[in-house]
């Protein structure tokens, strides 16, 4: 079964990390990455830039509305995601606790992933 990692981080908190520090936990990450994929886990993932960055789609009265800026206020931002292939919630909800921005404040949704779509 397919599960989706949303990882999620206040993203003012992850810049008053000292430098050092938030390269060694990206490090550790890549560490995580690797040993994920080793173990055949791994299906695909991505780091996000920052929320700032983004542009949002609506619709009002049928047609689009564009707006730059992220959906939504709140304390946390997505950050980056991962698909894990796993046995169950239980394997996935163990390789999500190893993600190492949960030691700074980083959040992880964990949700199965229901139907993949293909195009």
């Amino acid at each position: 079964m397919q599960y989706l990692l949303m990882c999620c981080f206040d993203e003012k908190l992850w810049e008053q990390i000292p430098q050092a520090e938030r390269d060694s936990i990206m490090q550790e990450y890549g560490e995580w990455v690797q040993t994920t994929a080793g173990s055949g886990h791994y299906l695909a993932g991505a780091k996000l830039k920052s929320s700032a960055s983004s542009t949002t789609v609506r619709a009002s009265n049928g047609k689009p509305v564009i707006t730059d800026g992220p959906y939504a206020e709140t304390k946390e931002q997505l950050g980056g995601y991962h698909v894990l292939e796993c046995k169950d919630l239980d394997e996935a909800m163990a390789l999500a606790s190893r993600i190492p921005t949960l030691r700074v404040g980083g959040t992880i949704e964990v949700r199965p992933v229901q139907q993949a779509l293909h195009g």
